[in-house]
């Protein structure tokens, strides 16, 4: 038996930023749809940090599914492991690291084994920039982007795969990491206007698209900055104590739309501190269940906390396109 080994290099060159929004609409569709099987996560936590175990399994394309089937036909079945340790920096290793294992659902064996960082941060980047394809408004055009890290640089990727964008207002817990970004968000192509601006007030007052992608405890900004027809996308927390974003944000938006709406009321404190009540699951909005955007001045909020269809999908699509392309190094097992 062999198994396909896939590194950081190998996930991203195997999927697109294009490709993973697909794959994460075929997702949160299964997902919401209740064909998929996604046991709630694992948390095991050490003196240092937590690990969380996160499988999944998705069937074969389902009838009753009314989504657009994007992605091939076939069962996808994978097994995330992620760690978060926030003294990792200090020793000169990254904050988190994650690794997935793909095995076949006929058989149950070892397909692949794949860097989990580099797929963790392009399927929630997809997750939302599908949200923004679904609920941001037609003619966005200016991001205000939290956060410099590997997650707000693959959010404000897919954001631009489905908006024109043309600005950024960009700030950072540290003004270095923000000028390093920035400089390398010149280089992208389309790449848009980048603005360094001083306070959180000046990120959000003329953004059409807000995202969060930070490891703050407390909220960025002032809900009252924003303005009508504003989307925002929240998911650097995962805590029942932790939000980025205020109880003025989730009041005043009209649309609250959640990747799930059990992980979230467990692990969502952007939700949960203000007893927030969802509107939709995206997978829901994906099937025809559930509206999108309805007008220009809604002020739409999604929140993901992750979950394991994503890696699931994503896996999958990684391997079919590592297959042909013949990325990887193949190891036998015994």
């Amino acid at each position: 038996m062999s198994i396909r080994i896939l590194s950081a290099s190998d996930v991203r060159a195997a999927l697109p930023m294009s490709k993973a929004i697909d794959a994460m609409r075929h997702a949160y569709g299964q997902l919401s749809a209740g064909t998929a099987v996604a046991p709630p996560r694992q948390h095991i936590s050490t003196d240092k940090g937590v690990t969380l175990i996160m499988p999944a399994y998705l069937p074969e394309h389902s009838e009753n599914v009314k989504q657009r089937q994007i992605v091939p036909a076939q069962a996808q079945f994978g097994i995330k492991v992620v760690s978060v340790y926030d003294d990792n920096p200090d020793i000169n290793l990254p904050r988190i690291t994650a690794t997935v294992l793909v095995l076949d659902p006929a058989t149950g064996s070892p397909k692949a084994f794949m860097d989990g960082a580099s797929l963790t941060a392009i399927r929630t980047g997809a997750g939302g920039g599908l949200a923004a394809e679904l609920l941001a408004r037609k003619d966005a055009k200016t991001v205000g982007l939290f956060g410099a890290g590997v997650q707000a640089r693959a959010q404000l990727q897919a954001v631009m795969a489905v908006r024109e964008i043309t600005r950024v207002n960009l700030i950072s817990r540290t003004q270095a990491s923000a000028e390093q970004l920035a400089t390398e968000i010149l280089e992208w192509r389309d790449a848009p206007e980048v603005n360094l601006v001083p306070t959180p007030q000046a990120v959000v007052e003329d953004a059409d698209i807000v995202l969060c992608a930070t490891t703050s405890a407390t909220p960025l900004f002032d809900g009252n900055a924003l303005q009508s027809g504003t989307h925002i996308t929240a998911v650097g927390t995962f805590v029942p104590e932790k939000r980025e974003v205020d109880t003025t944000t989730i009041r005043r938006s009209h649309r609250i739309v959640v990747d799930s709406r059990e992980a979230c009321l467990e692990e969502a404190g952007d939700l949960i501190i203000p007893n927030a009540e969802i509107d939709a699951e995206i997978g829901e909005i994906v099937n025809g269940d559930k509206p999108s955007r309805q007008s220009n001045d809604e002020i739409t909020f999604f929140k993901s906390v992750g979950v394991a269809v994503q890696d699931a999908v994503a896996a999958a699509a990684v391997l079919a396109a590592a297959e042909a392309k013949g990325l990887g190094i193949m190891v036998e097992m015994g």
